[in-house]
């Protein structure tokens, strides 16, 4: 019994950097051997897929990047993974950015995505890119009813009356659904408010993980379906996963997944040492109420 109570001491007393290199071990352990978890998605992330997959091939989708480097390692992997399910259903996909450097991250996904996983997608014909333009909510207010007011050309300047896809649409109400990636302002909030909900045009999207209880009011009326953080991003993969096995036989595609496997096993190391320093903290209370009781 002694023994075990100076175990216990020596654990009450344990030297913090110990706990740093626990955790630290989890981490490059868990990511050398690229540990992955199941993930289970929940309804929202659910509503989303089957918003996408809903949709027939020919499908006009608005997908608005608003979001910059700074977040890019949050919520890239859902764009990609937007992107992927697009072309995989065979969807027209039309990139807009409200963001300065949301145009850059267009480009990024176009290069990275399309171009080399999809090279049979022709541009103009099955995806097209209109670029930034500055305005924030206004620009979504004048595009929902005239698109061309504000959208002469696409983002290399091509007319875009000499875009296939975008022939017989006036403005954004001809698409079937907006898709956003969101870090802040502008982003989801204001494409529900000023696209969604007065075209009566169906909304889902992506954001930050700080950023989603703001948005959880509006799901699921005026949201369809949100990805909140790079958990929800791997739930969504793993839907992909299930759907499409062939694609996503090669797990450098399950970007999310992969970085959910160091995090949970850095969870679950932390939450190891709080419940042993809660065990610990008992034991030693108890031993010093008996002690004094004597």
């Amino acid at each position: 019994m002694n023994g075990f109570v100076r175990i216990v001491e020596k654990l009450d007393t344990l030297d913090r950097r110990w706990v740093f290199l626990v955790v630290g071990a989890a981490v490059v352990i868990s990511t050398l051997f690229g540990l992955t978890f199941p993930e289970i998605p929940t309804p929202m992330v659910q509503a989303v897929f089957n918003q996408i997959d809903g949709l027939p091939e020919g499908s006009r989708v608005l997908m608005a990047f608003d979001y910059d480097p700074s977040t890019e390692p949050e919520l890239q992997p859902m764009a990609d993974a937007y992107v992927r399910h697009c072309a995989e259903k065979g969807l027209k996909i039309c990139f807009i950015a409200l963001w300065p450097l949301g145009q850059n991250m267009v480009e990024g996904v176009v290069e990275n995505v399309i171009s080399r996983e999809y090279p049979h997608l022709e541009y103009g014909r099955d995806y097209m890119e209109l670029g930034y333009k500055s305005g924030n909510e206004g620009v979504i207010a004048v595009i929902l009813t005239d698109l061309k007011k504000l959208y002469t050309t696409d983002a290399d300047g091509t007319n875009i009356d000499q875009i296939p896809m975008l022939r017989g649409v006036p403005n954004i109400r001809s698409f079937d659904l907006i898709l956003n990636v969101s870090a802040g302002y502008p982003g989801l909030k204001e494409w529900i408010q000023y696209a969604g909900t007065p075209g009566n045009i169906p909304v889902a999207g992506g954001c930050t993980a700080v950023q989603a209880p703001l948005l959880y009011p509006y799901y699921p009326d005026q949201l369809t379906g949100l990805m909140g953080g790079i958990k929800a991003a791997a739930e969504y993969e793993s839907l992909m996963k299930t759907r499409f096995p062939e694609k996503y036989e090669d797990i450098e595609l399950l970007s999310a997944l992969k970085r959910m496997g160091p995090q949970t096993v850095t969870h679950l190391a932390i939450v190891f040492f709080i419940i042993l320093g809660n065990v610990t903290f008992t034991i030693l209370r108890k031993q010093r109420q008996a002690a004094k009781a004597n």
